[in-house]
């Protein structure tokens, strides 16, 4: 995570240390979280089509309706303007309740999950986990691993498209 001034105030941005598209050629975009007014922003890692056209990347985190693979425009301040079309990937996303006293073995057990299904994903910070779910990915073994860890408040997850 970086944070930084501006005109209008701090500017926090969510960063992505280990992208699943990685490439030579990234290009880097930003995407406002919540109303964009607080200054906070998610770093996407982007493959550049056209001058304002970009493939995402990367896992977002934090940023709702994007996945991996999208295809988003941008404004003339490297904010994403909008989602031109989806790629019909989705996003699985867990947060790790950070002080709870098995997160660490939560941490090392979701990444074993994640690596045993051949399911792209990213952390941040230890504690939040993206996991890619390409069109056709049969969710359904991934999310009986979450239920009893969510139920014994270890975690939160969702899934976004």
């Amino acid at each position: 995570m970086e944070s930084g001034r501006s005109s209008g105030g701090t500017i926090t941005i969510i960063t992505h240390e280990d992208p699943i598209g990685r490439g030579p050629s990234n290009y880097m975009i930003h995407a406002a979280l919540s109303d964009g007014l607080d200054g906070r922003r998610e770093q996407l890692w982007t493959r550049r089509l056209t001058e304002d056209t970009f493939e995402v990347a990367c896992l977002p985190f934090f940023t709702y309706g994007i996945c991996y693979r999208d295809i988003v425009s941008i404004d003339r301040n490297h904010l994403v303007d909008k989602v031109l079309r989806k790629s019909g990937h989705r996003t699985l996303r867990v947060a790790l309740v950070a002080d709870h006293v098995a997160r660490d073995q939560t941490h090392e057990f979701l990444h074993g999950r994640a690596v045993d299904a051949g399911l792209p994903h990213e952390w941040l910070q230890g504690t939040y986990l993206a996991v890619d779910l390409p069109p056709g990915t049969d969710v359904a073994p991934f999310v009986e691993t979450l239920e009893p860890l969510a139920q014994a408040g270890a975690l939160s997850w969702e899934i976004d498209s």
